[in-house]
């Protein structure tokens, strides 16, 4: 399969909100605060990261693409900045938190990107405002969170390593999980451990007590026969070809559900976002401003 890559200027359009210096902000949803992060300039791109992971989880994709669209990268309820609330935690109740900060920020259309349960955010939000939506882009997720339940036995056993052992081994066993052993063999694993736990708020070896109620939500959601319910939207499907959680014959299923693109990185895991962040830019870049041409079509 080929990828296009090749950069298009973006047109100014409805999604386009004043450059400011980047600012962390808070809106109120029920009885929870929403805190997120905005930077850049451009067309208003929202970013939503997976299960357990910060908006700080985005950096790579914020310093990519700033120079070009207002990033606004979202903690989910109770990971980062964001409290919890009292409410049942659902992806539709998290979907709601995104167009509350869409809102409060005065956008009245964007681009969506999501990652692993961000993917199932970017599609909820999708179906309930769809008209607000100039483009998905969906990496390393699925259209049903149940799939994250069918691992394969060898990705069932690492990830149970990640909450067994000493903290050495449940780092490393975090290490394998999104990212390819042929990538770790030939990589400094300490300092690669040191630079995600940067990004993802917390030491590898721990895990965020959001994070079970977050998975709980997400294989909880399907949302695979309401797919063609997106079908107006530009979207793309990028899966990592060593993904051990969301293997590319999910991202294909979704793909083909939504009649997208489909793009599969090889030799890269689920953490495609931060070990590919050239060519997840690149390529994001160029769809949503190919869609950008679309629209202004």
């Amino acid at each position: 399969m080929t990828t296009t890559t090749a950069a298009l200027s973006p047109r100014p359009s409805p999604g386009d909100v004043e450059a400011g210096p980047p600012t962390e902000r808070v809106v109120r949803v029920d009885d929870a605060d929403i805190a997120y992060r905005r930077d850049g300039r451009g067309p208003a791109v929202i970013l939503l990261q997976g299960v357990g992971l910060p908006a700080q989880a985005w950096q790579p994709q914020v310093e990519g693409l700033r120079g070009r669209y207002t990033t606004i990268a979202i903690d989910n309820r109770g990971v980062g900045r964001s409290s919890a609330g009292r409410a049942p935690l659902t992806i539709a109740r998290m979907a709601m938190d995104a167009r509350a900060v869409l809102d409060a920020e005065g956008i009245d259309s964007c681009h969506v990107i999501g990652h692993s349960m961000g993917g199932l955010l970017a599609l909820q939000l999708g179906l309930d405002q769809p008209a607000r939506i100039r483009s998905l882009s969906l990496l390393c997720t699925f259209a049903t969170g149940a799939a994250a339940w069918r691992l394969s036995p060898s990705a069932a056993w690492v990830a149970l390593r990640t909450r067994v052992g000493t903290r050495r081994m449940r780092r490393a066993s975090m290490l394998r999980l999104v990212l390819p052993d042929a990538y770790l063999a030939l990589v400094d694993r300490a300092h690669v451990s040191q630079e995600l736990a940067a990004l993802f708020g917390h030491d590898l070896a721990d895990q965020p007590s959001m994070a079970a109620r977050q998975f709980g939500a997400m294989v909880r959601c399907n949302l695979t026969s309401r797919l063609h319910e997106l079908a107006a939207i530009p979207a793309l499907v990028a899966s990592a070809a060593a993904d051990r959680i969301a293997p590319p014959a999910w991202g294909r299923a979704l793909a083909d559900g939504l009649s997208a693109r489909f793009v599969v990185f090889p030799q890269a895991g689920h953490a495609l976002p931060i070990q590919c962040a050239r060519g997840v830019n690149a390529t994001v870049s160029w769809h949503i401003a190919s869609s950008e041409a679309r629209l202004a079509r």
